[in-house]
């Protein structure tokens, strides 16, 4: 009897998140609160027409347009309590949802516009996301991001500041913001100070500028994973260097829509890549801006492309393979999970023979 893929039985099982914003993972409600807490003006304070102004659809025309929404987001996040609290109920949303592990990302540079140190930045995003992993029992890390458009010396200062935090709650280092036109070899002083401390590094690339942009993430910046890489499949070459080199790719598809990546879902080449043998993960980028949980990433994936269970499960289990953890607890992490997943699979099993036979 094959299991039947729907969103409860998706949502029961342990996934990852690998690639998800904190600031574009706020709640709407929260941001309300906050800004009246603390006398902050929004451009709106009714939750309806703030979800309007933040949340993205078909009708965002390109990665820039996204991006409009996190300069109002990061309003609220210039204090410690703001960014403890965005930290701490991602961590619950997340486990609400069963994914066991999650990597948030963000760049304290965005949240300094009211005087907090990068180092007071830091510490509230961690302890917010450690008292998330003792009460909800998730597991998580922090990347820390520099930014394109911004000056390299800029990109350098967080990866300092990123070295500085490894082993205390920060478990890599990463480059976000616009693409287009601000080319990552320009932040390679940041990366080489990332490396020579041994800090894990991911990088968005190829998601509004083509394989180029992946080329310079790997070999200029020693790269150990891809975010997005959705135009990885326009060079081929590329393509089988990463396939060859186990370079995991931080698929994220509702964003990719919304940004304009890809035309439509049915064009995104994921179904693709998990064909040729590339290591995959799916994961909600900005579980805000783009509307989205990671359950509905995997029913996206499975309504509009056909992904069939045992390529889901496929998908999950790389997510916790190419996770920034030491190898032996990725190992340990891994057997539990496998285990989870048997139970989770025979109770389904077992269920659906109970209502087949009571018919």
């Amino acid at each position: 009897m094959k299991i039947k893929m729907t969103k409860e039985f998706i949502k029961k099982l342990p996934k990852t998140d690998l690639h998800v914003h904190l600031d574009g993972s706020v709640r709407i409600e929260t941001i309300i609160d906050l800004a009246k807490k603390y006398n902050i003006k929004l451009p709106t304070m009714d939750p309806a027409e703030l979800r309007k102004l933040l949340v993205c659809g078909e009708q965002t025309t390109s990665l820039d347009d996204y991006l409009r929404a996190f300069p109002i987001v990061n309003l609220v996040l210039q204090n410690e309590e703001g960014l403890r609290r965005a930290a701490y109920e991602l961590a619950e949303d997340a486990s609400a949802e069963n994914v066991r592990y999650m990597e948030v990302r963000y760049s304290p540079i965005l949240h300094t516009d009211q005087g907090l140190k990068l180092t007071e930045i830091s510490q509230a995003v961690i302890d917010g996301l450690k008292q998330g992993e003792r009460d909800f029992g998730i597991k998580t890390g922090v990347i820390i991001c520099g930014i394109r458009n911004m000056d390299p010396t800029t990109s350098l200062k967080l990866a300092e500041l990123a070295v500085a935090f490894k082993n205390k709650g920060v478990i890599g280092f990463d480059l976000a913001g616009g693409e287009y036109k601000h080319p990552a070899k320009d932040h390679k002083e940041a990366f080489d100070l990332a490396l020579h401390n041994n800090l894990n590094i991911t990088i968005h690339a190829g998601e509004a500028y083509g394989p180029e942009s992946i080329h310079q993430a790997l070999h200029y910046c020693g790269t150990h994973r891809i975010g997005h890489g959705t135009r990885l499949v326009e060079d081929g070459d590329l393509l089988n260097y990463v396939n060859d080199h186990r370079i995991p790719l931080e698929i994220c598809l509702t964003s990719n829509l919304h940004t304009k990546a890809v035309p439509d879902i049915r064009s995104h080449p994921i179904d693709f890549y998990i064909d040729y043998g590339l290591r995959v993960t799916i994961n909600t980028d900005n579980r805000t801006i783009s509307n989205t949980t990671v359950t509905d990433e995997y029913m996206l994936a499975i309504n509009e492309l056909g992904l069939d269970y045992p390529t889901v499960k496929y998908i999950i289990l790389n997510g916790f393979k190419s996770a920034f953890l030491p190898y032996k607890e990725r190992v340990r992490l891994i057997n539990q999970i496998l285990k989870e997943i048997d139970e989770i699979e025979e109770q389904e099993l077992k269920t659906r023979v109970k209502v087949k036979e009571n018919l």
